[in-house]
């Protein structure tokens, strides 16, 4: 356990760790972070061995049930923290201020690791985070100015106070290493996994037709707009086909609309998978991404993927999925038709793909990561 911390000096003096995790965004419907937080903390759980694991969310009433809920199954201690609401007001005050250590809640500490949600102090142990992506950072004018808000300033505190920093694939690694001058051997690469429920045995879904889907929050960088204008293109030669956008409400864009376009608009985790396996073809043409998961969830279930060309989608995607330019409406148009008329084959080579993700390989690079912080 570590006994006391000066920033970049650690003594540990045992093997046994008291792990304790912000665990504060599973107060809120599960999207990608909160997917990402819980799969990462049940991977943690089944290699954990020895180490104590702590769960921590200051939040407000009606929420903490939701966060108790998430949990149920996971080992570990609850310290879940009921604080009048607004409960974001608290976390941002606690964060911006600097004070209070967090020890002063949860009890002693080998290491803290917190959420985008909050970042505060904390006398000793190893301080380390979790890094989605900087889309905020390079592309303010595709996210909400609140996500804005929350997003940027704990990036930067982190990259200013951390030990440790975990990111979810080699590009956001990369990228913190560039954009905010963190060291490269201090950055530990852990990628997301897939739930059980992602296979490609099981029920389909029959929305009356054929159908290309798409799973993605309506916001800029999810690029549905260009979709829309590809779809079109693709209906021209193939009227019998929907589109079909499973997504939250998002921040900066039209809902989607136009011939044969349907949207469901939020889709729970456990209706997902029918979806990806009615689909004769899944896209998602993202401007930016941290990893990608929807893409690796879609070749679990069978489905042939049509993806942006970005670079922070090449690990998610592999050598499987069809790569289109984004911002070209006849590329994304051209990935489609391919990937109806060639499915059976990509299908069959994206499950073998998807298979290398799991949570169990997350827990344990971030449980190598943690322990080799001893030196």
């Amino acid at each position: 356990m570590l006994a006391t911390q000066k920033r970049g000096s650690i003594t540990w003096r045992s093997t046994s760790l008291r792990l304790v995790f912000d665990v504060t965004p599973l107060s809120h419907p599960r999207t990608g972070i909160g997917n990402y937080m819980l799969g990462m903390l049940g991977g943690l759980a089944e290699v954990a061995g020895e180490h104590e694991l702590v769960f921590f969310a200051p939040t407000g009433p009606r929420n903490a049930s939701r966060v108790r809920e998430a949990l149920e199954g996971i080992p570990g201690e609850r310290r879940i923290v009921v604080v009048p609401p607004p409960s974001n007001v608290w976390r941002k005050l606690w964060s911006r201020a600097q004070r209070l250590p967090v020890e002063r809640i949860v009890g002693r500490l080998d290491v803290f690791h917190f959420s985008d949600w909050m970042y505060p102090p904390q006398r000793g142990g190893l301080r380390t985070t979790t890094v989605h992506d900087l889309g905020p950072i390079h592309h303010p004018e595709w996210v909400d100015p609140r996500t804005r808000a929350l997003h940027v300033p704990k990036a930067r505190h982190a990259a200013k106070t951390c030990d440790l920093m975990f990111a979810n694939s080699r590009y956001t690694a990369g990228d913190v290493e560039e954009t905010l001058g963190f060291p490269a051997e201090r950055i530990v690469v852990a990628y997301p996994g897939l739930h059980k429920r992602f296979l490609a045995d099981g029920p389909r879904a029959d929305l009356g037709s054929p159908y290309v889907f798409a799973a993605a929050t309506l916001e800029p960088r999810k690029n549905l707009e260009t979709l829309l204008e590809a779809f079109a293109l693709v209906r021209v030669r193939r009227p019998e086909l929907q589109l079909v956008i499973a997504g939250a409400p998002g921040w900066g864009g039209r809902q989607p609309e136009g011939e044969g376009v349907r949207v469901l608009g939020y889709v729970a985790d456990d209706d997902l998978p029918p979806l990806y396996r009615g689909a004769v073809a899944f896209v998602l043409p993202s401007l930016f991404e941290g990893f990608g998961i929807p893409v690796v969830e879609a070749m679990a279930c069978g489905a042939p993927a049509v993806v942006s060309s970005h670079p922070s989608l090449d690990e998610a995607s592999g050598e499987i999925a069809i790569r289109v330019e984004p911002r070209s409406p006849e590329a994304i148009a051209g990935g489609i038709e391919r990937a109806v008329s060639e499915g059976e084959t990509l299908a069959g080579k994206g499950r073998k793909h998807a298979a290398r993700f799991t949570w169990r390989a997350c827990g344990e690079a971030m449980l190598r990561g943690y322990e080799d912080a001893r030196g």
